[in-house]
């Protein structure tokens, strides 16, 4: 199986999280290959949502090109994200992050998860 690029429908970037992104990578090492997004169990309704920076993109990855980098996510972190849209909010209080909105599978608590470590999700 080959690698597929990823939609609107499936995953998108709000101008802010792209505009970040985009500063983010300027800082790093040109081995790296994309932001790979992952689903770990826990956080809001079972599933959280965290991004990473990996150097490695895999045949059963999805990719998003955007200007100067990629977002990756496997299949199975698909079947749980798909539809989400990843933005950045920064309210200027040192708590910048990025939160995924429309998480189709959160069905009452929080609204938003997000993490920008590869620490794992959380709520804001």
């Amino acid at each position: 199986m080959m690698m597929s690029s990823l939609t609107d429908q499936e995953l998108s970037l709000t101008d802010a999280a792209r505009q970040k992104m985009g500063e983010l990578f300027d800082d790093i090492d040109a081995g790296v290959a994309g932001v790979r997004v992952y689903a770990a169990s826990g956080g809001c309704s079972g599933v959280s949502f965290g991004m990473t920076f990996t150097d490695a993109i895999n045949d059963n990855d999805g990719v998003r090109d955007y200007e100067g980098y990629k977002v990756v996510v496997d299949d199975g972190t698909l079947e749980h994200i798909r539809g989400v849209e990843i933005d950045f909010v920064d309210r200027g209080d040192g708590n910048a992050t990025f939160v995924f909105n429309n998480l189709p599978a959160a069905g009452g608590g929080c609204g938003t998860c997000g993490s920008s470590s590869s620490s794992g999700g959380g709520c804001s």
